[in-house]
């Protein structure tokens, strides 16, 4: 995994697709959570609002890796049936991202962290 202290370095340290991708991912969230503080944690771009993570990403060779946390994958098992899972992750091929399926997730989120 990469290592970086800013998302600028993160980002820096990927291929030009993967920048890319970073590039829709980050409009998407920030537009989803305007408020977010941008961080890395856990050598990877995340998304907080205070101390609560919203979500977490990483590019891998084949595919993006979406951290929504247990909450954010249970809440939206039956649209993710098409893509691999795991306790609080998704895996996305870079040729199948599903944008708008990341905006509700990110959107679910935010409304159970700020409770709005």
């Amino acid at each position: 995994m990469i290592k970086a202290n800013t998302i600028e370095e993160y980002i820096a340290q990927q291929t030009a697709d993967s920048q890319a991708v970073i590039d829709k991912m980050r409009t998407l969230i920030k537009e989803c959570a305007p408020d977010a503080e941008e961080k890395i944690s856990f050598r990877m771009p995340a998304y907080m609002i205070g101390k609560k993570v919203i979500v977490y990403f990483h590019t891998a060779k084949t595919h993006l890796g979406f951290y929504s946390l247990p909450e954010g994958v249970e809440a939206f098992k039956d649209k993710l049936t098409d893509f691999k899972t795991a306790k609080g992750v998704v895996q996305f091929p870079y040729k199948n991202i599903p944008y708008d399926l990341i905006k509700e997730i990110v959107m679910h989120r935010m409304k159970a962290i700020t409770n709005k």
